[in-house]
């Protein structure tokens, strides 16, 4: 069964007032939201995907900056924000995840993209952006892995996915604020919130990090191993943008630095102050980083 959440739960959200759309990607529809010049004059686009349990609304303090340098698409994957939610958790998986992206992305015929990616964003991202390179200009990933299977995850991240697989209740606006550095205002928590109505929407939240593959032989290991390998070879640019009090993913920044060549090309920066979460802790200095990026390559 497919779950579509009313629009009454997303009317005035803090600091989030832009227009959505969907497309189309299977049965299924992705929301996105879209900001900045349209896309037959832009001659950037970013493409900024969020992880788990957020949706686009994470990146509405960057939005701003992005869109007066070029056009900003962010979509919700399925099972988050406003886009379509399967009730069963069978139906969620790292194919699923990654070929519904792929159709959004070849749908809105996204290219020259600066991609900004963060958790299960830059999973799926990334993997995307070698798949499809001649569509990518730029990366940027924030707090992210390729899990080939390999990987030694931190122990806070196993008892993270263990909660959120089996708590009895599960309340996505305290999942946020403990990946934060600050605090957060309640309506925002409220705004985190507003995708799941019920425990039958929550399916995707309680699936995600069960999909990260533990080893070589599980789902999505083959993807992100070959993601792994091709980025390896990769000549355009990249700037890695890692949270330093992040628990979870700060332990991959130096890895992923080292592992995409041009990465060094661009200055070593940490964001200071922020956690997992860094978009909403740091936002608007993330976008000036981005923006700088993109002027200076």
């Amino acid at each position: 069964m497919v779950i579509r959440i009313s629009e009454e739960r997303f009317e005035e959200l803090p600091e989030f007032d832009y227009g959505h759309d969907y497309v189309d990607v299977g049965d299924v529809r992705m929301a996105y939201i879209e900001a900045g010049p349209s896309a037959d004059v832009a001659d950037e686009t970013f493409l900024c995907l969020h992880g788990e349990p957020t949706w686009s609304y994470l990146y509405r303090k960057m939005i701003p900056t992005l869109a007066e340098r070029g056009r900003v698409v962010a979509p919700d994957f399925i099972g988050f924000g406003r886009s379509d939610k399967y009730e069963d958790r069978d139906a969620y998986s790292v194919e699923m995840h990654y070929e519904t992206l792929r159709t959004f992305v070849t749908e809105l015929d996204l290219t020259n993209v600066t991609l900004v990616c963060q958790d299960w964003g830059g999973l799926l991202g990334l993997a995307l952006a070698i798949e499809q390179p001649e569509r990518f200009a730029r990366l940027v990933p924030m707090n992210t892995v390729l899990p080939d299977g390999t990987q030694e995850m931190p122990e806070i991240w196993h008892r993270f996915a263990e909660t959120v697989a089996t708590a009895d209740e599960l309340d996505v606006g305290r999942i946020v604020q403990n990946g934060c550095y600050n605090d957060l205002p309640a309506d925002v928590l409220e705004a985190y919130r507003a995708p799941f109505s019920d425990e039958r929407s929550l399916a995707g939240v309680r699936t995600f990090p069960g999909l990260v593959p533990q080893l070589p032989e599980d789902a999505g290991a083959d993807r992100f191993a070959e993601a792994r390998e091709r980025l390896a070879d990769w000549e355009k640019p990249a700037f890695v943008l890692f949270a330093r009090n992040d628990p979870i993913m700060s332990g991959f920044r130096d890895p992923m630095r080292e592992l995409i060549p041009t990465a060094s090309d661009q200055p070593d920066v940490w964001i200071d102050e922020a956690a997992h979460f860094l978009q909403e802790d740091a936002g608007e200095e993330i976008a000036e980083h981005i923006v700088a990026f993109v002027d200076r390559t």
